[in-house]
């Protein structure tokens, strides 16, 4: 099967279709020899951090010298980011490779996702991962990555997103992600709220897993040196570096290095040089990434309220400028209108763009939101004319922050990486 071939195939499959149930998975990676079960896994879901969690726990399992599958979505540009090995996406040969064996086995309809999640699995067992670390993509319970028994569940967060699949309450949403939690399991969770908390309790006690939490179990401090010291349960560990931006990286790092603990019971020991070298080693793009000085460009992935509210403190307190100019798109099923609450008051300049993907708003309808604010955007057709609308505008003193979408921020690496 050629790159034609296997890009015309997963363009047919939709990959804004969705489908949640683990029948057709299952069946479909039962008639592939079940390839998940020839390797270990940690799966990590939540409403944000996943991602961040996920690369960390994976750079530090590769520094202790395993051979390490990271599995995550979604992607920016090229959709084999999805699926990497030790730090190496898959090849285009191998991708296409095992688009082929997947395909050959589907007798029933199945997802872009469920079907990149077998692409996926296959790899890792021809390539006889140790350990795969596994990023759920919506919800948890009936998610294609929950055919796996991991060692280690992390549960990042839980806050408002996706509610038209998970539920109109915290509680709701929270039952959903404790989906991936098994029966004598573990869980980390870096949830503080009361409600999801109760919930989380009762799924880990009636399984009779284990849950561990930030701020009880484990915390990250900050040093004066800048540096910060992990206490966990039976370990500390000083002079880490956390190498993504933000404060709620320590949150996450702090989930990271728990299941890294939890992980040496169940065979996958990490010294203390390994976990130092992994953490600080861990590079993960779209996270309050910077693409370049004079003017700072920042790009960040946040795409729900609460990854917003992070986004917003960020800027507050990790940033110096003059002005900030804000490049906003956001796909329909978002809370769009929220999320330009909190961005609005802190952009001087505001500039809209329409994305390349149907389920974007109109940049015409945000557009209406931000003047019934009482400000006045600039309106562009497009990725490249906001880029170049914010740089004409911007001064070597400003912050250009681009923010609202995952496709956004895809479109904007693209633009980068074709300057």
């Amino acid at each position: 099967m050629n790159k034609l071939k296997s890009s015309a195939y997963l363009a047919s499959l939709n990959i804004n279709k969705m489908h949640f149930g683990l029948k057709a998975v299952t069946r479909l990676l039962s008639r592939l020899g079940n390839p998940h079960n020839s390797f270990k896994t940690i799966t990590i879901a939540g409403t944000n951090g996943k991602g961040s969690t996920a690369a960390m726990i994976s750079s530090i399992l590769r520094s202790a010298g395993y051979r390490v599958g990271l599995y995550t979505s979604p992607h920016l540009v090229d959709v084999r980011e999805r699926i990497v090995i030790n730090g190496k996406k898959i090849s285009l040969k191998d991708f296409n490779r095992a688009i082929e064996r997947v395909r050959e086995k589907i007798e029933q309809p199945v997802t872009y996702f469920e079907f990149l999640t077998a692409v996926a699995f296959v790899y890792f067992q021809n390539q006889k991962v140790d350990i795969a670390v596994l990023e759920v993509g919506l919800g948890g319970r009936l998610d294609a990555t929950n055919v796996c028994k991991p060692l280690v569940s992390v549960i990042t967060n839980i806050a408002f997103d996706h509610m038209e699949y998970l539920g109109s309450t915290l509680e709701s949403i929270a039952g959903e992600k404790a989906g991936i939690i098994k029966h004598n399991g573990i869980c980390v969770t870096g949830a503080g709220q009361k409600k999801v908390l109760d919930v989380l309790e009762n799924v880990c006690r009636s399984r009779r897993a284990g849950l561990y939490r930030l701020h009880r179990d484990m915390k990250i401090k900050k040093q004066k040196d800048g540096l910060v010291t992990y206490e966990g349960m039976r370990r500390e560990i000083r002079d880490l570096t956390v190498p993504l931006r933000g404060e709620h990286q320590l949150a996450n790092a702090a989930l990271a290095l728990a299941a890294i603990e939890l992980c040496a019971k169940k065979d996958f020991p990490a010294d203390d040089t390994a976990i130092r070298a992994g953490l600080k080693n861990t590079c993960w793009e779209a996270r309050l990434e910077i693409l370049q000085h004079e003017p700072l460009f920042l790009l960040d992935g946040a795409h729900n309220p609460a990854g917003i509210n992070v986004l917003c403190r960020a800027l507050e307190k990790d940033f110096s400028y003059r002005r900030l100019i804000l490049i906003f798109g956001a796909l329909a099923d978002k809370d769009y209108r929220r999320m330009l609450q909190k961005l609005v008051p802190l952009a001087q300049k505001i500039i809209l763009t329409q994305l390349k993907t149907e389920r974007t708003v109109p940049v015409n309808v945000i557009g209406k939101t931000v003047r019934k604010m009482g400000r006045v955007p600039v309106i562009t057709g497009n990725v490249d004319q906001a880029m170049e609308r914010a740089l004409t505008m911007a001064g070597k003193q400003d912050l250009i922050c681009a923010t609202g979408s995952f496709y956004l921020a895809g479109e904007i690496k693209q633009a980068f990486r074709n300057c």
